[in-house]
Parts: structure tokens; C-alpha cells; sequence
């Protein structure tokens, strides 16, 4: 907003009487001028009632449309689509009405079962449920924050599925009936059901899983007529079945590593099919290279349970250099406010391979600094050190697992690996027109030193 050319006041803070009043946005809208209005990725993104609201104001709304969310956008009966586009689907209910249905829902399943909200994403109102006693709190819990985020309260109930990763694939789709898959992100870092961190290609997806995930996640797309971006998320289990979860009828806070790997700009190409273009590429122009990783550095305390603060920021530095990207809007003297998610910033890596692009985020988290508030930095530059995420044998089940007392000691390893990354990168541009392979035997062996 510091930034823009002009701003416009929806109203105070609470999200009811702002970011989730769509009267009030396209008024907006349509006093400054503007012919199309881009959702983000939160509040009213996924609303089918907005798109639809948006088109008959005369607007061009970027994204999928109305029919398409309405489609999709309820997770039950996006659902019910996967089934007849022949994609696996893990166990589950159509939306329920009340506690007592989802007792007898649950109790048919089995626990431990997960409540979710029929509609909206990105893991806010899901409740993991491992025994009966707990359920009627989580239903109490889930049907509000639910409600606060995305206007309904509905939710439903699916099987929980143990040692399992969170892949995604990226979609885009034109209205010429053109569908492709730009590959694959993990997203299986989480706390409360929302990412923390997100790698992509996957490091357990090999080349055979990410055919059979772009295939099903094609499949879905064409059977819902889908037009613009999009994401098709699964879960994939320890025996390497996957599982259709939900579409993301937006884009999504990780697209910048999918950017980083195609070169594509994914928020350009959707303006372009918004504006009725096709699709620029063909599947089998679209050439994936490298590895990138995304931190979410979030307003949250990792040594007392991820628990969200507020206050001021007294001080950013931000990272730079080779392969590093960041998104923010951080300045010092920004007041970090309690009524929306707790995102300040995205630090992007990108490497040749996943071992580059782990030692270059090692770096930029060593560099930055955010004071005034507690951060999820701790976490993030342990967690870049952790056995389990250096060797990709990690799941949703990461963060349970993640001890905050070793913190400290294990982010203080990450300069080392910034003085060797930053050797690497003053070769890499002395050598830029002559770089070696990544197979090269100095570079594979800088590189896993790098990892020790």
C-alpha cells in the first residue's frame, strides 16, 4: 500500500467488515478505474459468490470462475469429481450438520479422522481428531475459526492418513480447454495444518509419481472445465499411494518456487488467460531445472508453540544474493496486527540441485534479522539442519517431532555454510559463461560439504 499510486479504505480491520465485504471491494474497484480484480491467495480467493458478484459488476475477475469454484470450491463435492476423473480418494463424508452426525460419522471411519471446512482452504479450521472425547472441542474450534475466515461454518470429515507427505501440483488451464502441469511442490513442513516450508521437485517424488500426479491433477482439471491457475493438492502415503485432497481455485502463497524452476511468472500468464489469451506453452515445452525452497517466516513464537504475536517492528534486514528471492512487506515501524495470518515474509532459495539451494537458504536465514516481535526464524534455520529434512525423509509429522530447546545450537552451524556458499557464488560468476554441471566433481563435493 506504501507503494501504490492511490489507496482506498474497506473498512476496519475486523476481516467482516473489509477484506471479506465484496460489496465494499468492488465499489472500490470500480471507483478507481480498475477492469479486473486479482484475489490474492486468502479471504475472498476462493469465494464462488464473489467471482460470480465481481463478473456481473462488469469486472473481469482473475481467476477461475464462478461455476468453476462452486465446482471446486466445495471440498465435498470436488470430491465427489475426483472420483468420476478416476483419481483415489481417501475416505470421507459429505458435509455435516452438527456434532452428533459427525460422532456417528467419525466412529464409522475410524480415528483418528480430520475435520475440515467444506469450503475456503489452506488449512485454517482443520482439526485433527484422534479419539472420540476430543471431537465435540475440535468441532466447537473448527466451526469457528471456519466461519471467521471463510463466511460458512460447514465442514465434513475424512480418514487421517499416517506418514503421509503434502504434495501439490501446479495448474494452468486457458479457456480453449488447454490443461498443464508445471510440476510438483512438497508442502508436508506444517504447523496446524499450515506450511512453513514447501521444496519443489519433491524430494520423495520421482519421476514415475510425478507423471502419475500431473496426470490425475490434468484429469480433475478437464472433468471441472477449469480455466487459470490452480493447484491440485494430494496426499501421498508411505506406501506411495496418493490420495486427491482439495483443489486451490487461486494461486498459491508458494507459487515463487514453481517460478524459480520454469522461469514462468505465473501471476503474468494468469492476467493473460483472465484477458482471454491462450496458453503461450505446450506440455511438452515446459522444462523444469534446478531446486528451490520457500520459508514462510511467520509472526509466531516456535519455542512456545507456534503461538501468533503482534506488536512493532523495530528492525528488518533481509537477505540477498545468488538464488535468493524474497517477498515481504516488512519495514521497520509496521505494526504486525492480530486479526489476520501471521505471515510477514517468503524467503525463496534456488539451486542447481536440492544441495545448492539448501545451503543458500542456510545463508539467507543466517542473514536476516526481524526484531520487535517473536519470529519463526528459530525454527526455520534448525529445521534447514535437521537429519530428516537434509535427507528428505520427512512428513507432516515434522514439526511434532521438532525439539526448541536444540534451536539455538543448530542455527549457529549455518556460517560455515554461508561462507561456503558465498565462495561457490564468487565462482559461479567468475565462471558464468563456462558454469560446470552439477555433477561437476568440486561442485558435487562443495556442495555436500555444505550438508555436514
Amino acid at each position: 500500500m506504501r507503494a501504490a499510486d492511490a489507496a482506498y479504505a474497506i473498512g476496519p480491520a475486523a476481516p467482516r467488515e473489509s477484506y471479506l465485504n465484496a460489496a465494499r471491494i468492488i465499489e472500490v474497484a470500480r471507483r478507481s478505474g480498475a477492469t479486473a480484480i486479482h484475489p490474492g491467495y486468502g479471504f475472498l480467493s476462493e469465494n464462488a459468490d464473489f467471482a460470480q458478484a465481481v463478473a456481473e459488476a462488469g469486472l473481469v475477475f482473475v481467476g477461475p470462475p464462478a461455476a468453476v469454484q462452486r465446482l471446486l470450491g466445495e471440498k465435498t463435492a470436488a470430491r465427489r469429481l475426483a472420483r468420476v476423473a478416476e483419481v483415489p480418494v481417501a475416505e470421507g463424508t459429505e458435509p455435516l450438520t452438527d456434532v452428533a452426525a459427525a460422532r456417528v460419522a467419525a466412529a464409522n471411519i475410524g480415528y483418528p479422522v480430520l475435520l475440515k471446512p467444506a469450503g475456503g482452504g489452506g488449512g485454517k479450521g482443520m482439526r485433527m481428531v484422534r479419539k472420540e472425547d476430543e471431537l465435540e472441542t475440535a468441532w466447537r474450534a473448527a466451526t469457528g475459526e471456519a466461519t471467521t475466515a471463510f463466511g460458512q461454518p460447514a465442514l465434513y470429515i475424512e480418514r487421517a492418513i499416517w506418514n503421509a507427505r503434502h504434495i501439490e501440483m501446479q495448474i494452468l488451464a486457458d479457456n480453449t480447454g488447454n490443461v498443464v502441469w508445471l510440476g510438483e511442490r512438497d508442502c508436508s513442513v506444517q504447523r496446524r495444518h499450515q506450511k512453513l516450508i514447501e521444496e519443489t521437485p519433491g524430494p520423495s517424488v520421482g519421476d514415475g509419481l510425478r507423471q502419475e500426479l500431473g496426470a490425475a491433477a490434468v484429469r480433475i482439471a478437464r472433468a471441472a472445465k477449469y480455466e487459470n491457475a490452480g493447484t491440485v493438492e494430494f496426499l501421498v502415503g508411505g506406501d506411495r499411494h496418493f490420495y486427491f485432497l482439495e483443489v486451490n481455485t487461486r494461486l498459491q502463497v508458494e507459487h515463487p518456487i514453481t517460478e524459480m524452476v520454469t522461469g514462468l511468472d505465473l501471476v503474468a500468464l494468469q492476467l493473460r488467460i483472465a484477458g482471454g489469451e491462450p496458453l503461450p506453452f505446450a506440455q511438452a515445452d515446459v522444462v523444469r531445472s534446478g531446486a528451490a525452497i520457500e520459508c514462510r517466516i511467520t509472526a509466531e513464537d516456535p519455542r512456545a508453540g507456534f503461538l501468533p504475536a503482534s506488536g512493532v517492528i523495530a528492525l528488518v534486514r533481509e537477505p540477498a544474493g545468488p538464488g535468493v528471492r524474497v517477498d515481504s512487506a516488512l519495514y521497520a515501524g509496521m505494526t504486525v496486527p492480530t486479526e489476520y495470518d501471521p505471515l510477514l515474509a517468503k524467503v525463496i532459495a534456488y539451486g542447481r540441485d536440492r544441495i545448492e539451494a539448501i545451503a543458500r537458504m542456510r545463508r539467507a536465514l543466517e542473514e536476516m534479522r526481524v526484531s520487535g516481535v517473536p519470529t519463526s526464524l528459530a525454527f526455520h534455520r534448525s529445521a534447514l539442519f535437521h537429519q530428516d529434512f537434509v535427507t528428505g525423509r520427512y512428513d507432516t509429522g515434522f514439526i511434532e517431532h521438532w525439539d526448541a530447546r536444540i534451536a539455538p545450537e543448530l542455527s549457529a552451524g549455518a556460517t560455515s555454510a554461508a561462507a561456503l556458499a558465498a565462495v561457490l557464488a564468487t565462482r559461479a560468476r567468475g565462471e558464468r559463461h563456462t558454469l560446470p554441471p552439477a555433477d561437476a566433481p568440486w561442485a558435487r563435493a562443495a556442495r555436500e560439504d555444505a550438508l555436514r
